[in-house]
């Protein structure tokens, strides 16, 4: 069994100072901001309609057409080949998304934030939605879904658990979007 030593445990305390019975004050080591431990997450869901049906809400310029948060969407030209999709969500902020890879063959889109009203209080995410036909059992014919981040090491735990409710809310809101008939080829 491995200990873990809590660095924001008050017990946890370092002098400046090594030298026993020195006259120089000890000065303890401040208490650290909360340092994640896992940069990363995933969640996902078993969507109840066919792949190509979600596939097609599966492009950055079609993501707001289910994911509540998001108000609009319109093409930013960055460069002649860089796909750029500006993102305004319904709290203000503005997120410009950059397709970072795209694959119609196994289904998914990578994505990171290349710009952001108000400035984002980390470095970096690189997000992807990748898509999973379910071909057996009691879910054939649906869609198993996940949607994943990857921040830079700056990113505090608030920022990973609030992209996590937010994918998870995204997932819920895709389900309903296709259940109202938004991922058919006219929508």
């Amino acid at each position: 069994m491995t200990a873990i030593c809590d660095l924001n445990d008050a017990s946890y305390t370092r002098s400046k100072s090594h030298r026993p019975n020195s006259t120089t004050p000890t000065h303890h080591h401040p208490t650290m901001s909360r340092i994640p431990t896992v940069t990363s997450l995933t969640e996902s869901a078993v969507i109840p309609f066919h792949l190509d049906e979600v596939w097609h809400l599966i492009k950055l310029k079609s993501i707001p057409k289910f994911w509540t948060i998001i108000e609009s969407a319109e093409d930013v030209k960055a460069q002649e080949e860089v796909d750029v999709v500006k993102w305004k969500f319904k709290d203000g902020s503005v997120e410009s998304v950059k397709l970072e890879e795209h694959s119609s063959i196994d289904h998914f889109i990578t994505y990171s934030v290349v710009e952001s009203e108000p400035p984002l209080g980390y470095s970096s995410v690189l997000s992807q939605i990748r898509l999973f036909p379910i071909t057996s059992g009691e879910h054939r014919g649906s869609t198993f879904v996940q949607w994943s981040a990857q921040f830079s090491g700056d990113a505090g735990v608030d920022v990973i658990e609030d992209a996590r409710y937010k994918r998870r809310d995204g997932l819920a809101d895709l389900n309903k979007a296709l259940a109202a008939g938004k991922g058919k080829a006219r929508a």
